[in-house]
């Protein structure tokens, strides 16, 4: 991808925002958003758009390992900064070092002090069995006890374990260029790795006291060792067993990460071509892999998986029964079927105050996601286009069925649970990028026309809903 047409990109990007931004404050004077919350939001645009335009052709040459090094120096650096600033920033806000309206957070940090002290005690029973009455499921209990250990080893200060998620997030930079690289080439590896680098949404997250970046570091890092195990044909023991031990980490945190994993790697292995993998190991490493997906199901962990499935994420009406309860007009476009069809772009950035403090303080870095999203969508055509569709099963698999997932679920509008979904997102969409043809570009065009309106639409919907205009 040239220099010029990044930074060609970038200005339509900041453009846009800057556009809906205004003719929102204008169209919902009373509702605009504060000056806190639109420096915010211009900071996280123009630090994205900026930096991956300046850095991008300094670094695209480089040599590999000072790229990787690069890649990693800089994301941690910018991540353990704002993890240290944002403590002091927080308790300037809320009177805590924690985020606005701080509810998980707040809960996994009391909670793991008290395990460190039952720890400390010699009372480790009574942490799991604490664990086992009061958690929602296993999926609701591996960040702490990772929390936990973290505050048993180095003591009960918060920032330490977000220095953790900022090594975390560096290396994940790290990992998605060498996915991107083994997978679709070395320039999609290398711009996917700077767009991780300066993506503010995956640097925010290290701020938090919630598991979204664990989460990330650990799914990433699996499919990029099920990506390597195929492709190298090294079935050693630890090379089989690292993936599997990922997966199960990853059930942990977020159930239905795991079974997004175990079916992007059966898709994987079913529809990799035969020079990669013959029609016996197809059939060994894919009946291996239902094995591994049963001994998961007949635990505890598969109940909680079933109990998810019918219950948390499997409900089409959800959202437009909850806006009907809340008395919300407009309640039937939060139905999934209309939805869905923008599962790569919603939630939408909010623009004015009808929001809470923490959506709005993003604002900026939702809207990069949103714009991001084109890319990504218009890799699976480009993968078609091109006859890569299989070198993409992996991570389409993954990234779709997560995504199919969420979106017939109660989270199908949370930002927090399509985050796991973003470093694929830019992966998906440097591929596209490095491959844009003319007529592409006229897509985007269109594109940034729809998605002003839809953002203008949007904050009016959310408004008008609440009976405000």
């Amino acid at each position: 991808m040239g220099s010029k047409l990044l930074r060609h990109i970038s200005l339509l990007g900041i453009g846009v925002y800057l556009f809906a931004l205004i003719v929102v404050s204008i169209a919902f004077p009373n509702q605009a958003l504060q000056t806190k919350w639109i420096l915010w939001g211009i900071g996280e645009v123009l630090f994205f758009f900026g930096l991956t335009t300046f850095f991008y052709p300094r670094w695209k040459n480089d040599d590999p390992k000072l790229f990787r090094r690069k890649v990693f120096f800089t994301a941690l650096a910018i991540r353990a900064l704002y993890a240290f600033l944002m403590c002091y920033y927080y308790y300037y806000e809320t009177g805590v070092a924690f985020e606005y309206g701080a509810a998980d957070s707040l809960s996994y940090h009391k909670s793991s002090q008290t395990f460190m002290r039952l720890v400390k005690q010699g009372n480790f029973s009574v942490v799991f069995q604490i664990l086992d009455r009061f958690t929602m499921g296993f999926s609701d209990q591996g960040y702490m006890l990772w929390l936990t250990l973290v505050y048993t080893i180095f003591g009960p200060n918060i920032l330490t374990p977000r220095i953790f998620k900022a090594l975390m997030s560096a290396y994940m930079c790290v990992v998605i260029y060498k996915l991107a690289t083994r997978t679709m080439g070395e320039r999609t590896g290398r711009l996917a790795a700077v767009m991780c680098v300066f993506m503010p949404m995956l640097i925010q997250s290290c701020g938090l006291h919630t598991k979204e970046t664990e989460l990330l570091f650990l799914s990433i890092l699996a499919l990029e060792r099920m990506d390597y195990l195929i492709r190298s044909k090294k079935y050693t023991v630890w090379n089989i067993l690292f993936p599997v031990l990922l997966t199960g980490l990853t059930l942990g945190f977020r159930t239905i990460v795991g079974m997004c994993l175990i079916f992007a790697f059966l898709v994987f292995v079913i529809l990799s071509p035969k020079d990669r993998v013959g029609n016996k190991g197809k059939i060994i490493i894919a009946s291996a892999t239902v094995v591994v997906f049963l001994a998961f199901l007949f635990t505890k962990i598969g109940v909680e998986m079933r109990y998810i499935y019918e219950r948390r994420f499997y409900d089409w009406n959800f959202q437009q029964e909850r806006y009907e309860k809340l008395g919300m007009k407009h309640s039937k476009l939060a139905h999934t079927k209309y939805l869905a069809p923008g599962a790569f772009v919603v939630p939408l950035a909010p623009l004015t105050e009808e929001a809470n403090d923490h959506n709005k303080m993003i604002n900026g870095s939702i809207y990069v996601k949103n714009l991001i999203a084109f890319f990504a969508m218009l890799a699976i055509v480009v993968a078609l286009r091109q006859k890569k569709w299989r070198d993409f099963s992996l991570i389409g698999a993954y990234e779709l069925s997560y995504l199919a997932i969420i979106m017939c679920s109660f989270a199908a509008n949370s930002e927090r649970y399509h985050e796991p979904a973003v470093p694929l997102l830019l992966l998906m969409a440097a591929y596209a990028m490095t491959r844009l043809r003319r007529k592409d570009m006229t897509l985007f065009y269109i594109y940034c026309a729809v998605l002003f309106a839809a953002l203008v639409a949007w904050n009016w919907l959310k408004l008008s809903a609440r009976g405000i205009v």
